[in-house]
C-alpha cells in the first residue's frame, strides 16, 4: 500500500508540469501544530534537511507553530539528522507522572519539565538555530489581549470561551482576543540585520513581527508549544509587548497562510513544500470543528503538501497517528506508548522513501489536487 499522498495547488502543478521538482525550487517550507502527529515526518524531516535541500543553495523560509517550531529550528542545527533523531527519541519517550486521581499532570509540572527538555536539547547550539547562513526560522505564538492579556484561573477560560465564540462568526475577529506574534531570525547572520521579512501576507489577522534572539529564544519556543490549560502561558517574552504567550496553533493551527501574496513573492518564485500529516490545512485551532473552514484556498496555490494516506494510517498501531490523547489512554505505563509510537515511527520511513522514489521520477498523475 502506497503510504505517501501527494497534493498540490494549481500554481504547484503548473511549475511542477513544466520544471520537475528540485530542491532549488522551494522558498518556504511549514511545519504545523499538531503534537505527537508530527513524530510521523520524522524521517521526511531528515531527507528533507539532511540529503535533499543541501544540494542547493537559495535562502528558505522555516515557519512553524507548536512541535512546528521544535521541528523547524531543529533543521537549523548543523546536523540536522542527528537533531531530528534526537528530538524523535526525546518526544517519544517524555513522561509525566500523573497524581492520584488525576488524569492529567498539573500545567506547571509540564511547562517546568518542557523548559528544561528545552533547554537540554539546543543547549550550546543556540546561535546554530538563530544564525543559519540561508534558513530563516518564524515562530508562532498567539498573544492574549484584554481578558487574555495575563493567565487567571477565571478570566482565561471565560476569554478562550469569547474566542471560540467570536471565531465562529468571523477568524479574523478572533484577533481582538488573541493576536499572532511571529518571532524571526535576521535576515542575514550580521548582528545589525533585520529580521527576515515573514514569507506569507499578513493581513489575514492581526500580526505583529519581532527578533529571535538569544535573550528571547526560549521564552519564544517554548511559548509556541504551550498548549492552554495543558502547559502554563509564557508571560513578558524579553523584547516583545508584555503579556500571555500562548501555543501558535491557537491562530495558526495548520498554518493556512497566504504565501502566494508574500511581501517579496515577485521577487522570489518558486514552492511552498509542506510535509503535513493531513490534506486539510485548517486554519486555527479552534476551527478544528468547523469543516467549512478546511478547504483549500487560493492562499495555498504554490504549495505542495505530502501527507501520509488515509488508507495507510490506518495500518498504524491503533489504526491512527500518535496522538495527544495517548498521553490519557497509557497513562503512567510510559513503556506502552513508547512501543506504540515508536512503531508508527519506524513505519513512517515509507514516506521517505516514496517521496525520494517520486523525485526520481515525477509523476504527475500522482498529484492530487489541494
Amino acid at each position: 500500500m502506497k503510504a505517501l499522498s501527494l497534493y498540490a495547488g494549481p500554481a504547484a502543478r503548473e511549475h511542477i508540469r513544466q520544471h520537475g521538482l528540485l530542491p532549488e525550487h522551494i522558498h518556504t517550507i511549514p511545519a504545523a501544530a499538531g503534537g505527537p502527529k508530527g513524530l510521523i515526518l520524522g524521517a521526511l524531516d531528515r531527507y528533507l534537511f539532511g540529503h535533499w535541500l543541501p544540494q542547493s543553495a537559495q535562502p528558505v523560509d522555516l515557519v512553524g507553530a507548536s512541535i512546528g517550531a521544535w521541528r523547524m529550528a531543529t533543521a537549523c542545527l548543523d546536523d540536522p539528522v542527528v537533531g531530528f533523531e534526537r528530538l524523535e527519541h526525546d518526544y517519544i519517550r517524555q513522561h509525566y507522572e500523573f497524581r492520584p486521581g488525576n488524569k492529567l499532570p498539573s500545567a506547571r509540572h509540564v511547562s517546568e519539565m518542557f523548559g528544561q527538555n528545552l533547554r537540554s536539547f539546543y543547549g550550546g547550539r543556540e546561535a546554530q538555530v538563530l544564525q543559519h547562513p540561508r534558513y530563516h526560522l518564524h515562530v508562532l505564538t498567539s498573544r492574549g489581549r484584554h481578558m487574555l492579556r495575563r493567565e487567571h484561573g477565571l478570566r482565561t477560560p471565560l476569554g478562550y470561551l469569547g474566542a471560540f465564540l467570536t471565531n465562529t462568526v468571523q477568524r479574523k475577529a478572533m484577533g481582538a482576543w488573541l493576536e499572532r506574534v511571529v518571532f524571526s531570525t535576521r535576515s542575514a547572520p550580521a548582528p545589525d540585520a533585520p529580521c527576515a521579512a515573514l514569507p506569507f501576507d499578513s493581513h489575514d489577522y492581526r500580526t505583529r513581527q519581532l527578533l529571535l534572539d538569544a535573550a528571547n529564544f526560549y521564552p519564544a519556543l517554548q511559548a509556541s508549544c504551550s498548549i492552554p490549560f495543558a502547559l502554563q502561558a509564557v508571560h513578558d517574552i524579553p523584547g516583545a509587548p508584555p503579556g500571555a504567550y500562548w501555543d501558535g496553533g491557537i491562530t495558526d493551527y495548520h498554518l493556512h497562510l497566504n504565501y502566494a501574496a508574500a511581501p517579496d513573492a515577485a521577487q522570489r518564485p518558486g514552492l511552498v513544500l509542506y510535509p503535513h500529516f493531513q490534506r486539510a490545512v485548517v486554519p486555527g485551532w479552534l476551527d478544528k470543528g468547523l469543516p467549512w473552514r478546511h478547504r483549500a484556498t487560493h492562499h495555498l496555490d504554490n504549495m505542495l503538501l505530502l501527507a501520509p494516506n488515509p488508507e495507510w494510517i490506518r495500518t498504524l498501531p491503533n489504526g491512527k497517528l500518535p496522538d495527544r490523547k495517548d498521553f490519557t489512554h497509557y497513562g503512567n505505563d510510559l513503556a506502552a506508548r513508547v512501543q506504540v509510537w515508536s512503531q508508527a515511527v519506524q513505519m513512517s520511513r515509507q514516506l521517505a522513501d516514496e517521496f525520494q522514489a517520486w523525485l526520481d521520477q515525477p509523476d504527475l498523475a500522482q498529484l492530487q489536487p489541494l
